[in-house]
């Protein structure tokens, strides 16, 4: 069997501010724009990685979820507790230092876990957390 991740989806809560972040920040290429307004839909991914995406979502679009979910929902994304995504680099201090200077909202600065990798984090501004490890 030959399965692979082609696309992981997080909510946004302001497409454009998204946008801004995914491509200015991480440096990522937009590759579909869907939608208009609070029910538009951005693919994006890292430059010479097309098999592999983000897809930035409206935060709740199924007609089925109740009011009261809704505000569960994003209460969560609020507080930054509702998605998350790994992504890895050669040089976890040498990316840290770029997107803390492209003025990331940073959540931790490289450290050495003790489950053994080195990792940062910072978190998108819809609140989701972005974690970047070390690669190998």
């Amino acid at each position: 069997m030959d399965i692979s991740i082609n696309a992981s989806f997080l909510p946004h809560t302001d497409a454009e501010e998204s946008l801004t972040f995914y491509r200015d920040i991480l440096g990522f290429e937009l590759r579909l724009d869907v939608g208009s307004g609070r029910m538009r839909w951005l693919t994006v991914g890292p430059v010479g990685q097309p098999d592999t995406s983000i897809v930035l979502t409206p935060p709740v679009t199924d007609p089925t979820i109740s009011d009261t979910e809704r505000e569960t929902i994003e209460a969560l994304i609020a507080k930054g507790s509702y998605g998350a995504i790994v992504l890895a680099t050669p040089n976890v201090d040498e990316a840290f230092a770029e997107v803390e200077t492209k003025g990331a909202d940073i959540v931790q600065e490289p450290m050495d876990q003790p489950y053994g990798l080195r990792d940062c984090a910072l978190r998108d501004p819809a609140g989701n957390m972005i974690r970047i490890q070390q690669r190998g």
